[in-house]
């Protein structure tokens, strides 16, 4: 499922704050978890119980913690996460720092990956580095805060390419 030659359908997802913000992901999120053939989890879980369910529930996780996130997450979560799906070198955290500077900032820690997908700001951001380094950030699915919208992404991936990135605007 994750050869270079064949398309991995990506869902990604960061800031879900479970079950602090919300009790629960909204039914439209767990349909894509449940479709998606990858899940990627940029941090800010706040809760296990999140953790233990997209597991069970997604074909495959992957994950990292976020600043919100207490000794139980860390200790099953690394804080950077890399993996090649769809021949697309990924490297996945949860904080990146200031917007100013972020592409280059990024191209610099991340030298040789197609693919950054960060959180932290609850803003959905889309760029691409000097380089080609695509940054992704989903936004939040359940804590839009000054946001108009809650939100998550998906993305194929596919002969090294990213393709297909759709931001979802989840209906209050």
């Amino acid at each position: 499922m994750t050869a270079e030659g064949v398309p991995v359908r990506v869902m990604l997802l960061a800031d879900t704050h479970v079950p602090a913000r919300a009790r629960d992901l909204p039914a439209e999120v767990w349909a894509a978890v449940e479709a998606a053939d990858v899940v990627v989890h940029a941090g800010d879980w706040v809760g296990v119980a999140l953790l233990d369910a997209l597991e069970s529930r997604s074909r495959r996780l992957i994950g990292v913690y976020g600043n919100n996130d207490g000794p139980p997450l860390r200790a099953r979560l690394p804080e950077v996460a890399d993996a090649v799906l769809g021949g697309v070198r990924l490297s996945v955290i949860h904080e990146t720092g200031p917007s100013t500077g972020r592409e280059a900032r990024c191209a610099a820690r991340f030298p040789g990956r197609d693919l950054l997908v960060f959180g932290h700001s609850h803003i959905p951001w889309d760029t691409v580095a000097p380089g080609g380094l695509r940054l992704l950030n989903p936004g939040s699915p359940t804590d839009r805060r000054r946001q108009p919208h809650a939100t998550y992404m998906t993305a194929t991936l596919h002969g090294g390419a990213i393709n297909d990135v759709l931001l979802h605007r989840i209906p209050r």
